[in-house]
Order: C-alpha cells, then sequence, then structure tokens
C-alpha cells in the first residue's frame, strides 16, 4: 500500500470562514442580512396561494426556499458559529448567552416560516401527482414527496404550535428532572488506584468496564443503588411521556407506535421490520461471542455488568501525525478522493485534534448549511481508538462532501437510518490495516473490543429497540406500567440476546432508566442499520473494488431519494431480510476468526 506523509499546520478550528472571533462586528449585519432574507421570503409567499396550484409558480417558490436554506435557514453563520464555540469552551457564560440569544432568534423565525411546508403537505392528492409529474420540478421531487408523505399526519397551524409547544412540559421537562436527578448522585467507590473517591453516574459506568474486579464490581454495586433509588421517579416519567407519545399519535392518526419514527427518518416500515427479523433471528452470534468472553476471562458466567470488561494485551500508540498518515493510506487505497478531502480538513483548519480544559469530551463532526464547511471536533491522546475515531468522523466528512458535489441545499443531509454507514465503513477499513500490523495476542485484543463494538451496535440496539415496541404496545393496552413491568420488558430482550453467559444480575432490570436514547422514541434501530448497510458494502468492495463508485453514488444521494430507492437502483432490496443477514454474516465471520485465534494462542479450549 502506498505510503502518504500528510502536511498538518493546524490542529484547531479555523472558523474565520464563519466570523474572525467571538466580537467580530460583521457578527449582527449577518442577524440583520439572515432576518431580511426570511422576511422577505413570509412577505412574498406567506399570503398567497397560488404556489399551491401551480407547478410553475410552485417552483419559482421552491428555487427561492433552497437559496434560503443555502445561505441563512433560520441562524445563518451566527448559529453556527457560536454553537462551535460553546463546543470548544464549555465553561464560557459568555459564548452559552450568545448561543442562548441565537437560539431564541431562530426559534422567532422558525415559526414564522414554517407555514410554507405544513401548506404545501395540505395540497390535495390529486395536486401532489400533478406536482410530482411535473418535470420542472424534477430536483425538488423527494423533498415534496417527504412532505406529501406527511400530509396524512400534519394538523392545522395553529394546531401544530399547540403541540410544539405542550413538548416541553409535556416530555422534555420530565426528561430533564429524571436526567438531572441521575446527574447529581455520587457513590464512594474504589478507583483503579485503590482510593475511595466519590464518582458519579457517567464515571460508574465507565469504571464497571475496569479489568480490576473490585473496582467494576463496587462501582456496580453503586450504580444500581443510584437506579433503585430512582425507579419510581423514572416510572412516572416513562408513563407520562408514553401517555404524551400516544395521544400525538392519536391526533396525528398514526397506525403504531413506531411508524412516526419512519416517516421522519424517510424509512419504509417494512425495511425496518426485514431487519428486526434478520437480527433477532441471529442472537445466536451475540450469545457465542458472550459465550467466548467468558471463556476468555476464565468464568462460566459473566455478571450483567462484566459484559463489556476490557480485553486486551497491550495498547497501541499512534500520534496525531501517524493516526492521519494510516488513515490517509487507507482512504487513497480505497478512492484517492477521500484523501484530497482529508488533506483539505488538515490544511483549512476543519479538524479541533486535542483536548483541552473546558471543551466538549467525546467526538462528532458537524455540519449546518450547504454553504458552511463541516467542522470535526477530536480529543486526540494517542491510543489506538483515536485513530478509528478519526477514521470514523472524516467518513462522516466524507459523506457531507459527496453530498455537497451532488444536492442542493433541500437535499443536504442523510436520513438518521443511513447516518452512520460512511464512518462505519472507513472506520473498519482502517481497523483491518492496523490488525495487518499487530501481534497476534494484540489483534486478539483489537478484535474482542470491535466484536463489543458490532454485538452493541446491532443486537444490543435492536434488543432495546424490541423492548420498546412491546412496553409501547403494553401501556396501550393497560394504560400504566410499574417500574418492575418495564424491568420484566426489559430483561426479556437484554437475556434474549446475552444469552446463558451474561447473568441477569440483581438490579439489572433498572438498567433502562438512564439508558437515554428510549427517551427519543425508536431511534435505536438506526445504530444497527447504518452497520449492516456499511458491512455489506465492505464485503462488496473486497470482492471487487470497483464497487467503491457504487459506494460514492450511494454517499453522495443526501436526501434526493429514499434509502429504498437508493439501493432500489442498485438491485438491492432492503426490506428483503436477506439483505441484513448479509451484514450479520460479516459479523458471524470476525467471530469465527476471533474465536479461531482464541484457540491458536491456548486463549480457549
Amino acid at each position: 500500500m502506498k505510503k502518504n506523509t500528510l502536511p498538518i499546520d493546524r490542529t484547531t478550528w479555523d472558523l474565520s470562514p464563519l466570523f474572525t472571533s467571538d466580537d467580530d462586528p460583521t457578527i449582527n449585519e449577518q442577524r440583520v442580512a439572515t432576518k431580511k432574507a426570511n422576511d422577505h421570503f413570509i412577505e412574498k409567499w406567506e399570503k398567497r396561494n397560488d404556489y399551491l396550484s401551480d407547478a410553475q409558480v410552485l417552483k419559482e417558490a421552491l428555487d427561492e426556499y433552497e437559496a434560503l436554506i443555502r445561505l441563512y435557514h433560520t441562524s445563518g453563520n451566527e448559529g453556527y458559529y457560536f454553537w462551535l464555540r460553546t463546543q470548544q469552551d464549555q465553561l464560557d457564560s459568555k459564548l452559552k448567552a450568545k448561543f442562548a440569544k441565537v437560539l431564541d432568534f431562530s426559534n422567532q423565525i422558525q415559526n414564522q416560516i414554517q407555514f410554507f411546508e405544513l401548506r404545501l403537505a395540505k395540497v390535495s392528492r390529486e395536486q401532489q401527482v400533478v406536482f410530482l409529474q411535473d418535470k420542472e420540478l424534477t430536483s425538488y421531487k423527494h423533498f415534496l414527496e417527504n412532505i406529501f408523505a406527511q400530509a396524512a399526519h400534519v394538523l392545522s397551524e395553529n394546531e401544530e404550535k399547540i403541540l410544539t409547544l405542550k413538548a416541553d412540559p409535556a416530555q422534555e421537562k420530565w426528561e430533564t428532572m429524571v436526567s438531572s436527578f441521575l446527574s447529581k448522585e455520587e457513590k464512594e467507590v474504589i478507583t483503579e488506584e485503590g482510593k475511595k473517591e466519590k464518582k458519579n453516574l457517567e464515571q460508574l459506568l465507565t469504571l464497571i468496564t475496569s479489568k480490576n474486579k473490585k473496582v467494576r464490581d463496587t462501582s456496580a454495586v453503586a450504580l444500581n443503588e443510584i437506579l433503585d433509588k430512582y425507579k419510581e421517579v423514572a416510572e412516572a416519567e416513562m408513563n407520562a411521556i408514553m401517555a404524551n407519545k400516544k395521544i400525538d399519535d392519536e391526533l396525528r392518526h398514526f397506525s403504531r407506535p413506531d411508524a412516526a419514527r419512519h416517516l421522519s427518518d424517510d424509512i419504509a416500515t417494512s425495511a425496518v421490520d426485514a431487519l428486526i427479523q434478520a437480527v433477532s433471528q441471529r442472537n445466536d452470534i451475540s450469545q457465542r461471542f458472550y459465550t467466548l468472553r467468558a471463556k476468555l476471562f476464565g468464568i462460566k458466567k459473566l455478571a450483567y455488568h462484566e459484559r463489556m470488561v476490557e480485553y486486551s494485551a497491550k495498547e497501541l500508540n499512534f500520534t496525531f501525525q501517524e493516526s492521519a498518515d494510516f488513515v490517509s493510506n487507507v482512504f487513497t487505497h480505497l478512492d484517492p478522493e477521500f484523501t484530497k478531502i482529508l488533506t483539505r480538513f488538515l490544511n483549512n483548519g476543519q479538524i479541533d485534534v486535542y483536548p483541552k480544559k473546558g471543551k466538549r469530551g467525546g467526538a462528532f463532526c458537524a455540519h449546518w448549511l450547504i454553504s458552511q464547511p463541516t467542522y470535526i471536533l477530536l480529543n486526540h491522546t494517542n491510543k489506538l481508538r483515536d485513530v478509528l475515531t478519526l477514521a470514523h468522523e472524516m467518513g462522516h466528512g466524507i459523506n457531507n462532501e459527496l453530498i455537497k458535489q451532488k444536492q442542493h441545499a433541500l437535499d443536504f443531509g442523510t436520513p438518521l437510518s443511513t447516518a452512520e454507514c460512511a464512518s462505519v465503513f472507513m472506520e473498519d477499513f482502517v481497523l483491518e490495516e492496523v490488525l495487518k500490523t499487530a501481534d497476534e495476542e494484540t489483534q486478539l485484543g483489537i478484535l474482542v473490543a470491535k466484536l463489543d463494538d458490532n454485538i452493541a451496535t446491532a443486537f444490543r440496539q435492536i434488543a432495546c429497540y424490541q423492548f420498546e415496541q412491546e412496553m409501547h404496545a403494553t401501556f396501550r393496552e393497560k394504560g400504566y406500567l410499574s417500574y418492575a413491568e418495564i424491568g420484566k420488558i426489559f430483561q426479556k430482550y437484554m437475556s434474549a440476546y446475552m444469552g446463558p453467559a451474561i447473568e441477569q444480575s440483581p438490579g439489572a432490570e433498572n438498567w433502562w432508566i438512564y439508558w437515554n436514547h428510549i427517551r427519543s422514541f425508536f431511534y435505536v434501530y438506526s445504530y444497527a442499520s447504518g452497520l449492516l448497510i456499511a458491512k455489506f458494502m465492505q464485503n462488496k468492495v473486497k470482492q471487487d473494488p470497483s464497487f467503491i463508485n457504487q459506494v460514492k453514488v450511494f454517499l453522495s444521494s443526501g436526501l434526493s431519494a429514499s434509502p429504498k430507492d437508493i439501493f432500489g437502483k442498485m438491485d438491492i432490496d432492503i426490506t428483503d431480510a436477506a439483505f441484513w443477514h448479509a451484514g450479520l454474516d460479516e459479523i458471524e465471520l470476525l467471530l469465527n476468526q476471533t474465536e479461531s485465534l482464541a484457540k491458536k494462542l491456548g486463549k480457549i479450549s
């Protein structure tokens, strides 16, 4: 493989394409321009209805709407800039205050301009057909299809405003209450250094993966005590937000609790059902993995909290320069354009690399408007996971840049169901190259860690989705669920994917309490769909390197078509469970490889 050495001149963001400083005098000018652009659109179209019946007039309106979304939307450069700055420095209250003002400004404009899409959704079915068949509107076809698909579920403008206003007290306030209670709790536990210290919930969730059994066991006890303390509060919260969702679904005429999620994600319910069916039928893969994990630790069963305990021989270290070069080499082998995008990001100061006081933890790839730069945040500490994180976030970045080349502003973005495809695709190819350079002991540790991630992403998330399905269905039947009933349903699906090698330990029935994703309702399937689509595409590229061109077409599609239609053009049916099984086959192959290596090294019999 050809070796690249990338010049790295900047390791912090250059936000000057947005503004030169927090006090840039052009900030106010931008705000005025944003308001003026929105006001112009509102004044021109709010009192008109000819665009609802005349395709030529609608084309004019959509062109102007696209230009507005391209350059301004509701907060222009100001919203993006101050959000990014709050991620760089979460301790600066002045930045928070400025961003809060931008949000107020943005929300006011959003409330004023929402008439446009709401009214489009209400045109007659006959007129919808006319618009969708009109050649003048071809470039906006799927944008209109999405709006029309929501027509049966959209209420009047005043009713929509009421639902928006009640969302905060009916759901967000409940969530905030429970999360704030949990976040404030601290328990004294034994640390890695053997000291007794107070740790909060997030710290306890990290400590339960410690290699030190005493550390992880005492942390698990503390975690269970916190969850037990708030189980009655969480019971009230969960029933309240499920009742609110039930009311919303009834008002919007959704036939099943997860239907609203599928519509908003632009994915066919039949495709999600096929995914759920395929993964749940292959729970033997995750059960085999946990059996292997228990054997590697020399025991028959792992406690519930021990399923993610780190298993590795030694840590591989990479400086950021080495990480960038390594990722660049892999990208070049896949497609030289990927490396060009990485190089551009590095040259233009679009990657903030190192951790520092006040900076947000973790990593992300951010984009707002199609006309703005993509920015990536890392917290690079020279570990193997940091190399994979760079590849992962650059996957998102490459996805953004490919969409920008092919789509207009109204089709800029990715459906939730495919949002993680590019990132997982790139990350896995980088990991495979890392494995080639590692000794067998290190390879085993890397493979176990990768399977941990794959099993959690596919099997655990689908088990969670099934838990949500049964919980909402039972609630709608009974009217109220106790924490014990919720816990029983939760353990049913956790046990199904974990199998006999993981003990459903006392207290584990309450672990749904801190799982924030279930408050977003049926969101978790997207982790599994993204992973399995990426696995499918990886296998295709390995068989035929020229398939990378098909991958690029997929990644550049943005919101211009549904995932079902995008894959349909590739003669792939994502509503067929066989498609998802192909991705699961790749996980099983990885498991077979890991088991064989563990036997070769004498770790298991």
